[in-house]
């Protein structure tokens, strides 16, 4: 007799085997393979995820190159492995010290957080067009470093504000629903609300302040890389390494969650404990993001969904997902830097640019699908 696998794929056979024969070994699903870590850790993976990550992760390494070494100020590319490796002088040490290596790796990491970020949300939330922006944290962000620009300018730094904020929009969503972060609808009308407060705060605050103030605040709440330190790269490297092992152990329970509540909680899981941990997890990931680099948007909606589409696969795509925001923002970025009908817009803009287009792309397959 045979049964199905409560798993997944591959039809499990109960048959009794005979005495002295040999049991055949379960065969593995067609298109997986088995990425072993030492001699206890052993993680079916698709191949086609690793082929896909395997590329990511090079294009991620070439706009990195591309980062450094491009422009008039650009490290040439045979002196970029001895500067890499500690022997940079003048102009290359300035440029890797100071101008170019701290956001390049305030880059990375931000990316990195926004797209793990907004694949934990919409897994949970179910929703394509989830991610930690719709439930007001980027607003919250916003209104709390106007309110920190315009209300203590020498008392509470501008990106300390931006956190501030977002923990407290956090909070009053999580009031406002009445069930916490359990219930995703709740949580993104709860959101949606915040974030119209919030904006309305935030212009406002750049409408009161002086004319340089605004300048330099609106280019911060748009999400902007210029002038990051090593400090800045310090925090969201902590607040994404900390987090890794947590989404990890996240994973298995998102995938069963993707079965429905009822199903998921029939095979031990715990949809609601599940749900709330990745949304909390989300909005340490984003709040993170968002103190060093401000309310970078749709970093979090569209690499989930483009990591989806290059896997073809079914769950969470949590490492794929931060391997995509991290190469989205660094490409943004270069774009930003590099692109010469503009002068020093903040990435935001570009990312805005990016999600725009993807919601257009969404609108048009929608149109062309027949009734």
């Amino acid at each position: 007799m045979r049964t199905a696998d409560p798993t997944g794929t591959t039809p499990v056979s109960t048959a009794p085997v005979p005495t002295g024969t040999v049991a055949p070994r379960p065969t593995r699903p067609a298109g997986r393979t088995v990425l072993r870590i030492g001699p206890w850790v052993a993680l079916p993976v698709r191949r086609l995820s690793l082929v896909a990550g395997a590329a990511t992760l090079l294009l991620l390494v070439a706009a990195a190159v591309a980062t450094l070494s491009m422009g008039r100020l650009g490290i040439q590319l045979a002196d970029l492995p001895s500067a890499l490796a500690g022997e940079a002088t003048g102009k290359n040490a300035f440029v890797l010290n100071r101008l170019r290596g701290p956001r390049l790796v305030v880059a990375v990491a931000t990316g990195a957080a926004f797209g793990l970020s907004g694949a934990l949300f919409q897994s949970v939330t179910r929703n394509p067009l989830g991610s930690p922006d719709v439930i007001g944290l980027g607003a919250g962000a916003g209104a709390g470093a106007a309110a920190a620009a315009l209300f203590l300018p020498d008392v509470l730094p501008v990106p300390v504000g931006a956190l501030l904020g977002a923990v407290l929009a956090m909070a009053v969503v999580f009031l406002a629903t009445g069930t916490g972060f359990r219930n995703p609808g709740r949580l993104v009308v709860a959101g949606i609300g915040v974030a119209a407060m919030a904006t309305a705060l935030t212009q406002y605050v750049v409408y009161a302040v002086e004319r340089d103030k605004a300048t330099a605040l609106t280019s911060y709440i748009n999400g902007s890389l210029s002038a990051r330190s090593w400090d800045d790269a310090t925090t969201i490297w902590t607040v994404l390494l900390l987090s890794l092992p947590l989404a990890a152990l996240l994973a298995r329970p998102l995938s069963v969650g993707e079965m429905g509540d009822e199903l998921s909680s029939g095979l031990g899981a715990r949809p609601g404990r599940t749900a709330t941990g990745a949304v909390a997890l989300s909005i340490v990931l984003s709040a993170g993001a968002v103190s060093v680099a401000g309310p970078i948007a749709f970093v979090s909606l569209t690499a989930p969904q483009i990591a989806k589409r290059v896997t073809r696969g079914g769950g969470p795509h949590l490492m794929m997902s931060t391997l995509m925001g991290a190469l989205l923002l660094v490409l943004a970025d270069l774009t930003a830097q590099q692109l010469p009908l503009f002068d020093n817009l903040p990435v935001g803009l570009y990312t805005m640019a990016l999600g725009g287009t993807y919601l257009g792309y969404l609108l048009l397959r929608e149109w062309r699908r027949p009734a």
